[in-house]
C-alpha cells in the first residue's frame, strides 16, 4: 500500500470514477435481448471501476487506465462537436490533475514533503 499522501483531487477522481463505473455497470445491463455491443459497454464500465478502485490504492497504471478511458471516450465523442469538446476538456482536467507533481508522489509512493523541504 503506498504510504504518500493522497491528493484531493486524486480521491475525489478516484470516487467518480467507481461512482461512474458501477452506475454505468448497472445502467448499462442489458434487461431484454442481448447485443454484441453491451459487452463492449459493460467492459468500459468495468474499467471506469478498476480504474477508481486502483486509484485509491496508489497503483500508477490506475492513473494511466483512467486517462486512456476518458481519451476512447474523446474519440467515440466524434462525429458531435459538443460531446468531442465536453469530453476533450475533462481529458486535459484529468490528465492535469493525475499528472501534478503531488499525485505523482503519491502514486511513486514518495511521502509529500512540506514548506521547505521537511
Amino acid at each position: 500500500m503506498n504510504k504518500a499522501r493522497r491528493p484531493i483531487a486524486v480521491l475525489i477522481l478516484a470516487c467518480l470514477y467507481i461512482v461512474v463505473g458501477a452506475a454505468g455497470i448497472v445502467g448499462h445491463f442489458p434487461h431484454g435481448a442481448f447485443h454484441r455491443e453491451d459487452v463492449w459497454i459493460e467492459l468500459t464500465e468495468l474499467l471506469a471501476l478498476v480504474a477508481g478502485i486502483f486509484m485509491l490504492r496508489g497503483h500508477s497504471w490506475a492513473r494511466w487506465l483512467a486517462i486512456a478511458w476518458m481519451a476512447f471516450h474523446v474519440v467515440i465523442s466524434w462525429p458531435s462537436l459538443s460531446r468531442l469538446a465536453i469530453h476533450t476538456i475533462l481529458l486535459a482536467a484529468i490528465a492535469w490533475l493525475l499528472l501534478e507533481p503531488g499525485a505523482r508522489r503519491y502514486f511513486a509512493g514518495q511521502p509529500r514533503q512540506g514548506p521547505g523541504g521537511a
